[in-house]
């Protein structure tokens, strides 16, 4: 078969890897300019900052199987088991270089194309299914697997006039705003590092350095749902500067040398599904829908759903 596979984070990816490893044609797009989605790692200057997905946690064997290479190689590693004065002893992972390395290096032996728009989904007439990009360029597949957050799915989907549940259609998503900051000393972000709900209005902070990703001081301040959905629309400047106060605290002593501002809007699914993918009936190849709006808002959560479509398509 000749599969597409819309969306290039990590759900996406494991499903692509995943049927590209039985052998059929493979080809996933992105709008982004590099694959993994939110897990995401940025450069300013020498410094590394991961200002999407800050860590992740293995709670399944399927995961455990998935991450199991990354782990030898090294490439994955123990960050911590816990972050307040009483560790769980849980483990948390983090990605040397950061978390989108790990992207990049599922993505390596597929065929991902990164700055390509998806513009929409109809179905074929020689063929199952026809993805035109927003070059005009149509892409034939027999089968597809789409993991871009639902609103955008559906709107992709809008042509082939593909049914979807309503409550799929009705899935809404959390924003995030992200602070991305370097410094002229270590912040005062106490061991190891991260801080989740640090404020009433920051979901995490982390300092990037002390994590291990970074050679020079960097922060990320992660604003929560409320904040950033109140602060959605305000001049980026008066976002950054309330970010930075809200985050004093934990910058200590250090000053800013330079900050950035990330914007998530499709950051966190507000429900999930109950099954780790859909699949479209009365089709005429495999229509799959997967992401963290499946399996669970976190990084392993996508990564299952991702894991379900491919054995979706290949059975």
């Amino acid at each position: 078969m000749r599969v597409v596979v819309v969306g290039a984070g990590i759900a996406g990816l494991a499903a692509a890897a995943q049927l590209q490893s039985a052998d059929h044609e493979v080809v996933a797009f992105d709008k982004g300019r590099s694959p993994g989605g939110r897990l995401a790692t940025r450069r300013i200057r020498d410094a590394r900052l991961d200002h999407g997905a800050q860590f992740f946690t293995i709670r399944s064997d399927e995961f455990a199987a998935f991450v199991a290479p990354h782990i030898a190689s090294g490439l994955v590693y123990e960050w911590c088991r816990g972050f307040d004065e009483s560790p769980d002893g849980y483990p948390r992972y983090a990605v040397r270089g950061g978390m989108n390395v790990l992207a990049k290096t599922v993505a390596a032996p597929v065929d991902v194309r990164c700055s390509a728009l998806v513009f929409a989904i109809r179905r074929g007439t020689a063929t199952a299914w026809e993805v035109v990009l927003d070059t005009a360029e149509v892409i034939i597949a027999d089968a597809l697997v789409v993991t871009c957050p639902l609103p955008q799915s559906y709107s992709l989907l809008v042509p082939a006039e593909i049914d979807l549940p309503e409550t799929l259609i009705r899935t809404d998503y959390d924003r995030t705003l992200a602070l991305l900051a370097t410094l002229d000393r270590p912040p005062a972000v106490p061991e190891p590092g991260g801080r989740p709900h640090p404020t009433d209005t920051l979901s995490f902070v982390a300092d990037n350095q002390r994590k291990g990703i970074s050679d020079t001081p960097a922060i990320t301040v992660h604003a929560n749902a409320e904040w950033s959905l109140a602060h959605w629309d305000d001049d980026p400047a008066d976002v950054i500067a309330g970010l930075t106060a809200a985050a004093s605290n934990y910058l200590g002593e250090a000053a800013i040398i330079e900050s950035q501002l990330k914007k998530w809007r499709f950051a966190t699914p507000r429900t999930t599904w109950p099954d780790p993918c859909w699949v479209a009936p009365d089709t005429p190849g495999a229509l799959v829908l997967a992401g963290d709006a499946f399996a669970g808002p976190k990084v392993e959560g996508a990564a299952l759903s991702g894991l379900a479509a491919a054995r979706t398509v290949l059975t």
